[in-house]
């Protein structure tokens, strides 16, 4: 079934609901409870986890009738309360078969035959779970609820697009806002605890959990979603029915099967297929919404194989009460700019099923719906990108907004506020409210968000509570004196060159702001998520990958503004305009900066000279940082090909120097890499961000080795949590910007450990802590500058000679 999800319909919220599964059991018998129907029953949960069992009739059939029509209910029920019960709900929707356990075969077929979803007459009970098993193949391939949200423009007159088309952005927004929403381990913990008690008793998913908690690994994840367990019915429950809580417990497995599925995207077109039953409601609402547009609000699961898709529709000459549906879909890949489509054989359980698999919310335009010659609907699709339709501008405009700030959980409370989904944005928030610090800057506006939260619901004394706390903190925090800094005394008479650094040199705890840090935003001495820097000391000036800026900005020592010097005209793919920089470096010898421009796909370069345009040098890259060797050689990481290439002088390919063997943990793999830093020895050290570690490639080594982390996430001083800058001193340490943990870690050559530099003392914005640090560098008397990424600013921390 596809359930059209049209405006007047709502998002199911409720984690606690009874089945985390979609489909389940009534079994309605005067005799449910005798020992052989509960031997039956274990044996029956190993297809369908969820059944339920009544004795009275009237019972069964309230129960019944108030499921949801997105349900899949299967009846089984003895020869005489079939007789009373099936005339009354045989036509509820969500009854998709029935099964008649009975002494007298005979008598009860004479009545059975009238109503044809009643799949058979059984006397024997292993023949009944035989029966379930096999017509339930079939079922859960084209009786799942496929949640499709329409945007039209065929509003009639005197209507506004605006709440009809809602749903659709939303479900797309919430999407993206779930995939930059970082999972932890608390989530995952609840999730592995929800499935555990929905399992009780039921063995063999009991073992399929224990299974999965010890091996789990991203690089198999399509695998268990294509595998018969408890993962795949309660992601696609979750998904199908909305649940957005239980989504957002899964979003870090979504994650990865969104990263599987880049790194499998297809690369030619294709043309597959998706077999359905549907109601006439639900066909007639696509039918009128032709030329429109569509988003599927759950993996999208199609055959290369045509006849497949029709053999799961059954015998055509058999009548059945719901409409035969056949999904034509038309996939180009150069169509996609952010969902991608694979085909899974080779990462499936099944690996001869030819399956295309498309991610949440893939948007197709319904180009045609026609009755063919074998009694079949046919439903022509083509797959689209987010650019094609006309809520282009609302769809950027709202991704942006989540784009431009931290996505938090606070995000992700404003985001279902705005969807009306007040009780989850409550929960959210006070989700976050237990994991923040009591001195996190941030707790002042949240407390304000929950006021107005319980004001919007006529809490006013809850409203005025939050209020007075979020006043508290704003009084405290004008009282509070900030530790005043002493500026940085330049006359130190001798330079001290980084080459002196040594294993017991340490930083001042406390940095000094020298860039930004005046609130995100636009104005020359604003930045806003800023991402990479380079240090020029001959010029005693920095540069800065203004990032959510579209810019890159020189700063000059004890500047209070900064100069643009790239970009700096809007989001943008034009030669004067860039599109989510990330990273710049300063070749000297061509007095030029060479940028990183990753959102356009490209590394440019950029005159000193009162360049107004920037010069593409390397195309087609999903570049994410660079640097430059010592003989001129550029090294650019590439986030989707999981590889580090080498570029010199007048190559248009480029060399791997490291990775390029796939995504993955080995040491021939990466995953997700971002900063790099190059030896005198052509030594390539690489931020393996995915797999929390920084790895050692030498020059044309096969496999890297591990010089930092590699223990896992977290925040022992054995892990790293998502490390972005890198950089090598003279005696082989690593210092490393440790992102998520709001530190800068130095690793020893060949320890065990690291230790803290700077950092380390809870996400915020005091001078002696970080939020989300992406670059470093060093300049030549050993000062570090940290990009304090999420506090819009960058810090500068001084060596300490005592």
């Amino acid at each position: 079934m596809a359930t059209a999800v049209l405006p007047d319909d709502d998002f199911h919220t409720n984690a606690d609901d009874k089945s985390l599964e979609i489909f389940s059991l009534i079994w309605l018998d005067a005799n449910v409870d005798v020992k052989d129907t509960r031997d039956t029953e274990v044996k029956l949960r190993s297809i369908i986890n969820h059944i339920k069992k009544f004795q009275d009739i009237k019972q069964c059939q309230q129960y019944i009738e108030q499921t949801s029509q997105k349900d899949r209910l299967i009846l089984i029920v003895n020869g005489r309360l079939g007789q009373e019960i099936v005339p009354y709900i045989h036509q509820l929707r969500q009854v998709i078969s029935i099964y008649v356990y009975c002494m007298d075969k005979k008598s009860n077929e004479q009545w059975a035959c009238k109503f044809v979803k009643i799949k058979s007459v059984v006397v024997d009970l292993d023949e009944l779970v035989t029966q379930i098993t096999t017509h339930h193949k079939i079922q859960k391939k084209v009786e799942e609820p496929l949640s499709i949200n329409i945007f039209t423009t065929n509003v009639g007159a005197g209507k506004s697009t605006i709440r009809v088309n809602g749903q659709f952005v939303f479900s797309q927004i919430l999407v993206d806002c779930l995939l930059r929403l970082k999972s932890t381990e608390i989530d995952k913990n609840e999730l592995i605890n929800l499935c555990k008690n929905e399992y009780e008793g039921n063995y063999i998913e009991l073992s399929n959990l224990r299974e999965f908690e010890e091996d789990y690994s991203p690089n198999k994840v399509v695998w268990w979603y294509t595998k018969e367990t408890f993962f795949y019915k309660t992601l696609n429950a979750a998904l199908r029915a909305q649940n957005i809580h239980m989504i957002f417990l899964f979003r870090a497995f979504i994650y990865d099967i969104y990263r599987q599925l880049q790194e499998s995207q297809s690369k030619h077109p294709l043309q597959v297929y998706r077999s359905q039953l549907m109601s006439s409601d639900e066909l007639g609402g696509l039918k009128q919404n032709i030329g429109q547009f569509i988003s599927i609000n759950s993996m999208f699961s199609t055959s290369k194989e045509r006849t497949t898709a029709v053999f799961y529709l059954g015998d055509i000459t058999t009548q059945i009460d719901s409409e035969r549906v056949l999904f034509e879909i038309d996939a180009d890949p150069k169509m996609i700019t952010t969902k991608p489509f694979a085909d899974i054989s080779a990462l499936s359980y099944f690996p001869h099923e030819s399956e295309v698999l498309f991610m949440i919310g893939s948007i197709f335009r319904l180009n045609d719906i026609n009755y063919n010659d074998d009694q079949i609907w046919i439903i022509k699709m083509t797959l689209c990108n987010d650019d094609e339709h006309d809520l282009k501008q609302v769809l950027m405009y709202m991704k942006q907004q989540i784009e431009n700030e931290q996505t938090n959980l606070r995000t992700l409370g404003k985001l279902l506020w705005k969807m009306g989904k007040l009780d989850l944005a409550e929960k959210y928030f006070n989700r976050l409210l237990q994991e923040l610090p009591s001195s996190d800057p941030l707790l002042s506006s949240l407390y304000e968000d929950l006021g107005e939260l319980a004001s919007q619901t006529g809490d006013y004394d809850m409203s005025v509570q939050w209020h007075q706390k979020s006043l508290a903190i704003k009084t405290k925090n004008q009282l509070t004196v900030n530790p005043t800094i002493n500026k940085t005394n330049n006359s130190i008479g001798q330079s001290i060159l980084l080459n002196h650094i040594n294993i017991d040199t340490k930083w001042k705890q406390y940095g000094i702001t020298i860039a930004g840090g005046n609130g995100r935003g636009n104005q020359l001495n604003q930045l806003s998520l800023p991402q990479g820097i380079y240090v020029d000391d001959d010029h005693q000036t920095i540069y800065v990958a203004d990032c959510s800026n579209h810019r890159i900005v020189k700063w000059k020592y004890e500047a209070k503004n900064g100069q643009v010097v790239a970009g700096g005209k809007g989001k943008g793919n034009r030669s004067n305009q860039l599109n989510g920089p990330t990273d710049v470096i300063v070749d000297e010898k061509n007095d030029s900066l060479i940028i990183c421009d990753r959102d356009n796909r490209q590394v440019v370069r950029w005159s000193l000279q009162n360049g107004k345009n920037g010069e593409t040098i390397i195309s087609d890259i999903h570049c994410d940082t660079l640097t430059m060797g010592k003989n001129g050689d550029l090294y650019v990481s590439d986030w989707k090909k999981n590889e580090v290439r080498r570029w010199k002088q007048g190559e248009r390919e480029g060399t791997i120097v490291a990775g390029g063997n796939g995504y993955g943990n080995h040491l021939n793999q990466l995953n997700y890499p971002t900063y790099i830093f190059v030896d005198e020895n052509h030594s390539v050290y690489i931020s393996d961000s995915g797999n929390h570690r920084v790895m050692k490639w030498m020059e044309d080594a096969k496999e890297g080795i591990v010089v930092a982390g590699g223990k896992g996430h977290g925040n022992s001083l054995t892990q790293l949590c998502n490390p972005q800058g890198v950089i090598i001193d003279h005696l082989g340490s690593v210092y490393v910007a440790d992102w998520s943990n709001h530190r800068v870690m130095r690793w020893c050559e060949r320890s065990c450990e690291g230790s803290i530099v700077v950092g380390g003392n809870g996400k915020g914005e005091q001078s002696n802590q970080l939020n989300r640090p992406t670059d470093l560098s060093f300049d030549v008397q050993g000062n570090l500058y940290v990009v304090d990424s999420s506090n819009d600013r960058i810090q500068k921390f001084d060596i300490d000679l005592n």
